[in-house]
């Protein structure tokens, strides 16, 4: 047998779950209301939102991928959905949405059909939820291509899903996964046969999706790094960094990898993260992290999304450090691939760098997104609001979150105006097609009735009047 025919009853079995899914979407679009599409969506987020199925949730996916902790990812199920379907509430998706009698066009909503998810491991239920509840909300089918590790949970979410379902005589079919075990040859196929990718993940899978032939919308990789100026509530600041660089143990692509700190309160900033439990390393003993943190040019899994105890026993620096250590702030002044901790962690390890003056931090940051994380977001601590305007128009960054917790504020804050979402665009600067956070505008597309008006046609001397009187003609 060669490696063909071993190959071909895993394609059959993806094409057998598209084509339901494709039955099962003209069904339901044929059949289509904003009041159904709504009740379909209200059923994926209560799935997931019941206590009691949340809890459930956040075990499995803590037991079976070793990343995170419970209680945290219990909350982040509960705000992401609440935060998401809050998001849905008002929004049209079914029929006319808009309809403009001085432009004569009529805008009509209209699902893509079906979609295929790409979700990493991270999150493994609330990440599938997000894009199942957009999904249904834009009366399309969806099939979840779940991480490896991430495989039970889903599984788990969506026979919550399907019980949903049933109370209210939806088809199943509508949401679906690719069964275990999972391969790149499956989820390759089911990204060329689907209508539209989302893919939230690994950089490969990214490359991947884009490139797979079937219009993709993908997210860059994150590589959060913070501002704290001399104007800062420091107290303030400090107690933000850390609630949002230990949640879920630092498993979110929004939790901050680096800090740069102006000098004039760098000594007082680094006292206010000791307050909160971060625990300084000086730059001259860096090494021994990195080497613990790296030890075969890969993260150590036995620090990655760890609590702090396990974290600092895999770094041996329990001994070294008060006993109510949250995280660690590691000192460097390096930057790129030859000094890793300006890169992504994924842990409860923080890189902190000194700079002179806010024109220096500046510098540092957007040489650290240059290295990794273009795009995605960068925060700063700040009493000068001008400063954080000054960072949108010169980084290469989506996103400039001011004074709040980056990990609760980039995807969205009941705080903030953002899309409640998982997946943050990272523009030209991070090689994908949106800017955006992933939101249910993703999920449809629409048709324009284009009617006939009165002319709207200026005279050339309207146009370039302004432009010749400069210029000359």
């Amino acid at each position: 047998m060669n490696a063909q025919d071993e190959i071909a009853p895993e394609i059959a079995e993806v094409d057998r779950i598209v084509a339901r899914a494709r039955a099962a979407q003209k069904a339901y679009e044929a059949g289509g209301s904003q009041a159904l599409y709504d009740k379909a969506a209200l059923a994926a987020g209560w799935a997931i939102m019941e206590p009691a199925r949340n809890r459930a949730l956040a075990e499995i996916a803590v037991q079976t991928t070793g990343l995170g902790n419970v209680p945290d990812k219990i909350t982040k199920n509960h705000r992401k959905t609440l935060g998401l379907l809050r998001d849905l509430a008002g929004a049209k998706t079914h029929g006319v949405i808009s309809d403009d009698p001085a432009t004569g066009i009529t805008e009509i909503a209209r699902p893509i059909g079906v979609i295929g998810a790409v979700v990493p491991s991270t999150n493994p239920a609330a990440t599938p939820a997000n894009n199942i509840v957009n999904a249904l909300k834009g009366g399309n089918a969806i099939v979840v291509a779940p991480s490896p590790k991430g495989v039970a949970s889903c599984e788990l979410l969506l026979s919550y899903i399907h019980a949903e379902f049933d109370k209210l005589g939806l088809d199943r079919d509508l949401v679906q996964m690719l069964p275990a075990p999972g391969s790149k040859a499956k989820t390759q196929r089911l990204m060329e046969t689907v209508d539209r990718v989302i893919c939230t993940g690994s950089q490969n899978n990214v490359h991947r999706a884009q490139s797979c032939g079937t219009p993709a919308v993908a997210v860059g990789a994150g590589n959060v790094t913070v501002i704290v100026d001399e104007t800062a509530d420091l107290a303030a600041a400090a107690a933000k960094i850390t609630a949002s660089k230990c949640f879920d143990n630092a498993t979110s692509c929004s939790s901050e990898n680096a800090v740069v700190v102006v000098g004039a309160v760098y000594d007082a900033f680094v006292a206010a993260l000791a307050a909160e439990g971060g625990a300084l390393v000086p730059e001259a003993e860096s090494a021994g992290i990195v080497s613990k943190l790296w030890p075969d040019g890969h993260l150590n899994r036995s620090v990655i999304a760890q609590d702090a105890d396990k974290m600092l026993a895999a770094l041996d620096m329990t001994s070294k450090v008060p006993a109510d250590t949250k995280f660690l702030a590691v000192e460097t002044s390096g930057i790129g691939p030859d000094h890793p901790l300006s890169g992504e962690k994924l842990s409860r390890v923080l890189a902190l760098y000194r700079a002179a003056d806010f024109d220096e931090a500046k510098a540092v940051a957007a040489r650290i997104l240059a290295y990794q994380g273009a795009g995605h977001s960068i925060g700063i601590h700040t009493g000068d609001d001008a400063r954080a305007v000054g960072l949108g128009r010169e980084m290469p960054t989506c996103r400039v979150i001011v004074n709040q917790a980056h990990t609760f504020a980039t995807g969205g804050g009941f705080n903030n105006g953002m899309p409640f979402s998982l997946s943050m665009g990272c523009g030209s600067w991070g090689g994908n097609s949106i800017d955006t956070n992933l939101n249910w505008r993703h999920f449809v597309q629409t048709t324009n009735i284009v009617r006939p008006i009165d002319p709207v046609e200026p005279s050339v001397e309207d146009i370039f009047a302004g432009y010749w009187a400069e210029a000359g003609q």
